[in-house]
């Protein structure tokens, strides 16, 4: 087939990268907005995180095997499916108004969104030609960077309301107590996932009756169906791949520990209110989509390893940045830290997966494992945190350290061996 006609089904496969940015950035709004509801501590909820993220740890390989077995296409339209179903049932959760119900909501959705994920990182690889792979992921993850900018920017605003009482501050004259706070801020979570399960239907409906190219190992797909493994293990003798997986897990986490606990530094430690907390997040993710414009540009003239090696070592200064001054000073920081964050994910993930032809599937299932490392490092940073209040800002040495194997991964990790 020829390259002219992939542009619909790469147009398609791009909205997927923003519907999923949607789902995912979503989550540092709801942390905030649950630890009003359900009274809970910055550790406490953050757990949010690893109940959504987890999903990405237990399912990437059966995915593989089901896209393996089928296609891109069949899997795709099933996660568009599941995770619809996971935003309506939102509003069963939102009457149970239980921190458990949600986390089990969350993990229905990322459930949904690991099979997009699984399947459009590596399709976008190989429809085109291999020289342009890395950019053209990288162009991709733009469109993650756009739904990543409007859930901080402007569905963040929807969520959180100001207000942020407790049960000892919510003013006496509150016309109907606690329990009526409770109810209008536990409703103003329905609403995103509600129009978001309706476009993920919508969408699954149009790649439905849509016709897309097989690709190479598709195509093999039927002629060895009985002969070929459905999840290939051996992949993993790459040592570039090995890496890559590594310095995934790691860059996943770090950057998951800044993304999530934004606004809970925004509004804790830095003391802004909720309106212009979000308006930083908004700026934040802007910094991001920026970043993924600029990287795209210039991997036309500098090397995909070479930038990945520049911008970890940028990381790694903001971070130390963050945990001598804090406050202000670290927020700042952190807007430059999404700029530097913007093109390692996609960057990591091309390098990992040049070479390995008809293992492309279950290579992509490991580096998608590797997202397991937003379910755990969070968790820790948020954790240090806490129990370190005066000295909050040391708790982000943990990206830092994380964003060092990203540095050795663009050094040297990534080269294929043969």
């Amino acid at each position: 087939m020829k390259t002219r006609n992939y542009t619909v089904p790469l147009a398609l496969i791009f909205c997927l990268f923003f519907l999923w940015a949607i789902s995912s950035n979503l989550l540092p709004t709801m942390i905030r907005q649950l630890m009003k509801t359900c009274e809970l501590n910055t550790f406490e909820a953050s757990f949010t995180e690893s109940a959504y993220w987890l999903a990405y740890f237990i399912f990437p390989i059966p995915i593989a095997m089901f896209m393996k077995r089928y296609s891109y296409k069949a899997g795709i339209v099933f996660g568009l499916s599941l995770a619809a179903l996971g935003g309506f049932l939102f509003f069963p959760a939102a009457i149970v108004k239980s921190y458990w119900v949600y986390l089990c909501v969350f993990f229905i959705i990322a459930t949904g969104m690991c099979f997009l994920e699984t399947a459009a990182n590596p399709y976008v690889t190989v429809l085109g030609t291999p020289e342009t792979a890395i950019r053209r992921l990288n162009l991709a993850q733009s469109f993650n960077g756009l739904g990543a900018f409007i859930a901080a920017m402007f569905l963040s605003k929807l969520v959180l309301s100001g207000n942020n009482y407790t049960r000892d501050t919510l003013p006496a004259d509150y016309e109907g107590g606690w329990e009526a706070y409770i109810q209008q801020e536990t409703e103003a979570m329905r609403l995103p996932y509600l129009v978001l399960g309706l476009l993920l239907l919508v969408v699954a409906l149009v790649f439905v009756f849509t016709k897309f190219p097989k690709i190479a190992d598709e195509n093999e797909g039927g002629k060895n169906a009985g002969k070929e493994k459905l999840i290939d293990f051996s992949v993993l003798k790459h040592s570039h791949l090995r890496w890559g997986v590594i310095a995934q897990f790691f860059y996943n986490g770090g950057q998951t520990a800044i993304n999530s606990l934004f606004l809970v530094y925004s509004c804790v430690y830095a003391g802004l209110d909720e309106s212009t907390a979000t308006t930083f997040f908004g700026l934040y993710m802007l910094a991001f989509l920026v970043g993924r414009w600029v990287g795209t540009a210039l991997m036309v003239k500098f090397s995909p390893h070479r930038m990945l090696l520049f911008y970890s070592i940028m990381l790694i200064i903001l971070c130390v940045v963050i945990c001598v001054f804090g406050g202000y000073v670290g927020l700042y920081a952190m807007l430059a830290v999404s700029f530097f964050m913007s093109i390692i994910y996609p960057t990591q993930f091309s390098l990992a997966l040049q070479g390995l032809g008809g293992q492309t599937k279950s290579g992509s299932a490991f580096l998608v494992m590797a997202i397991v490392g937003n379910a755990c490092l969070p968790q820790f940073t948020a954790y240090v945190m806490h129990v370190n209040e005066h000295i909050y800002h040391i708790a982000y040495i943990v990206p830092m350290v994380c964003f060092a194997f990203c540095a050795y991964y663009g050094w040297r990790g990534y080269r294929v061996k043969s």
